[in-house]
C-alpha cells in the first residue's frame, strides 16, 4: 500500500512538473501572438486550440480577452455559426462595456444573416438578423458598425417580405383567400417598402373582391 502510494505520489509530481514546464514554454503575448498568426494565415482551428490554451493558463491575463473575441472570429470564419453566436454571447456578457461590443453584435447578427436562404425556406436567421441588428441600432445608434447593420436590416426585411408574398401567393392560388389576405397584409404592417409592396395590396384587394362575392 505504502508502495502505491509512492508511486500515485511519483505520478502526479511528475505530471504537474510537466504541466507547468510546458505553462511556462509559452508566455500570455507569445501565446495571443500565435494565436493571431495562425487567425491570419487562415488556420483558424488551429487559432482556436491556441486562443483556449491562452485563456486557460492566463485567464487573468489582459490577452485572454483577445483571445475570447478572436476565437469568436475564428468560428465565424469556420462557419461554425452557432459556436460563434455561443462565444461571441458569452463576450458581451462578460465585458459588457468593452469598446468592441458593438462589433460582437454585428457579428452576431452576420451570424445569422450570412444563413439567409431562399425565400421559400424558412425564415427564422431572417428574423433573429433583424432582432439583432436592431438592437445593434438602438444601443450604438452612432457607431460605424450600427451604421453597416442598416444595409443589413433592409435585406433581412427584403428576404421575409418576399417570403411572405410567395405564401400568399401560394393561398392565393389554392383559394384560401382569408389566409393568403393576411400574408400580404403582414407584408404592408411588418415590413416597410421593399419592393412588393404595391403587389400585396393588388392582392390585397384581389382577395377582398373574390371574398365579397361569396
Amino acid at each position: 500500500m505504502k508502495r502505491l502510494l509512492i508511486l500515485i505520489f511519483v505520478f502526479f509530481f511528475v505530471s504537474g512538473c510537466s504541466y507547468f514546464q510546458s505553462k511556462e514554454e509559452k508566455t500570455a503575448p507569445e501565446l495571443a501572438s500565435e494565436g493571431m498568426d495562425a487567425f491570419s494565415s487562415g488556420n483558424y482551428k488551429k487559432s482556436i486550440e491556441l486562443f483556449d490554451k491562452l485563456k486557460s493558463w492566463y485567464p487573468f491575463s489582459k490577452y485572454a480577452i483577445l483571445a475570447e473575441l478572436k476565437k469568436a472570429d475564428a468560428h465565424y470564419e469556420l462557419e461554425e455559426y452557432e459556436e460563434a453566436v455561443f462565444t461571441y454571447e458569452e463576450f458581451e456578457a462578460l465585458h459588457p462595456q468593452n469598446e468592441a461590443v458593438p462589433y460582437v453584435i454585428y457579428q452576431i447578427g452576420r451570424c445569422y444573416f450570412d444563413q439567409l436562404e431562399t425565400i421559400d425556406r424558412d425564415q427564422t436567421p431572417a428574423k433573429k438578423a433583424l432582432e439583432t441588428f436592431e438592437r445593434l441600432t438602438r444601443q450604438f445608434p452612432e457607431d460605424p458598425y450600427a451604421q453597416k447593420a442598416r444595409t443589413h436590416i433592409k435585406k433581412c426585411h427584403e428576404s421575409m417580405a418576399e417570403h411572405e408574398f410567395y405564401i400568399g401567393l401560394f393561398y392565393f392560388k389554392s383559394q384560401h383567400y382569408e389566409a393568403a389576405k393576411q400574408r400580404f397584409m403582414n407584408i404592408l404592417i411588418q415590413h416597410p417598402d421593399v419592393g412588393v409592396h404595391r403587389q400585396a395590396i393588388d392582392y390585397v384587394e384581389r382577395c377582398d373582391a373574390v371574398m365579397a362575392k361569396r
